[in-house]
C-alpha cells in the first residue's frame, strides 16, 4: 500500500529540514565564513595594535600575523564557497561566481593603487598605515553594499554601510588608533553578523 501524500505543512517542515542538512553538509550558511573573518580581525588589528603601542614585539612580526591569519580566513571562505556552489546551476551559480571576481579584482587593482601611492615616498608611515587600513576597509564595506543589494539582505547592506563609517573613523583616529578601530569595529561588525546569520540559521 502506497504512503499518503504528505500535507501542506509536512511538506513545507521537510524541506526546511532538508536545508538545513545541507547547510550543514555545505560548511553552513555566511556565519562560519564571517566568524572567521571576525577572528582574523579582531585578533590580527588587536594584536598589531598591542605591538605598536607598547613596542614590545617588532613590527614585522605583527604584520606577520596579520598575514598568516588573513591567508586562513581566505582559504576557508574559498573551501566553504566551493563546496556550496556544488550542484547549483543557472542564474545563481553565475551570480555568485561574479560576485567573487569582484572581490579579487577590486582587490588587486586597489593593492596596486595603494603600493603605487606608497612609492612616491611623500607619506610618513604613520600615513601610509592609514592609507592602507582606510582604502582596505572602504573596499570591504563598498563590496558588502553591493551583495546586499544583489540578494536583497539587509543584514549584509548594514554590514556594508558599518564598514564604511568603520572606514572613516579609522583615517580619523590617526595611527596607531586606527588598528584598534579595525579591530573592534571591522572584526566587531564581522562577529555581530555571524550571530545574528547563526541565529537565522538555526530558527530555520
Amino acid at each position: 500500500m502506497d504512503d499518503e501524500p504528505l500535507s501542506a505543512e509536512e511538506s513545507l517542515n521537510l524541506i526546511a529540514q532538508q536545508n538545513r542538512r545541507m547547510r550543514r553538509e555545505l560548511g553552513g550558511g555566511p556565519a562560519r565564513m564571517l566568524a572567521a573573518w571576525a577572528l582574523a580581525w579582531i585578533v590580527g588589528w588587536g594584536f598589531a595594535y598591542f605591538a605598536t603601542r607598547t613596542g614590545s614585539v617588532p613590527g614585522w612580526v605583527a604584520g606577520v600575523v596579520v598575514a598568516v591569519l588573513f591567508a586562513g580566513a581566505i582559504g576557508y571562505t574559498t573551501y566553504v564557497s566551493a563546496r556550496s556552489g556544488r550542484g547549483i546551476r543557472g542564474p545563481s551559480r553565475t551570480t555568485g561566481a561574479m560576485y567573487g571576481y569582484s572581490w579579487a579584482l577590486s582587490s588587486i587593482g586597489l593593492t596596486v593603487v595603494d603600493i603605487r601611492i606608497t612609492q612616491f615616498g611623500s607619506l610618513s608611515s604613520d600615513q601610509v598605515s592609514l592609507l592602507w587600513s582606510g582604502t582596505w576597509l572602504l573596499l570591504t564595506g563598498v563590496l558588502y553594499l553591493a551583495g546586499g543589494m544583489l540578494w536583497q539582505d539587509k543584514l549584509m547592506y548594514g554590514l556594508g554601510a558599518w564598514m564604511i563609517v568603520s572606514s572613516a573613523l579609522s583615517v580619523l583616529v590617526g595611527f596607531p588608533a586606527n588598528f584598534l578601530v579595525l579591530a573592534a569595529c571591522g572584526g566587531g561588525g564581522f562577529l555581530l553578523a555571524a550571530i545574528v546569520y547563526f541565529a537565522r540559521e538555526k530558527s530555520r
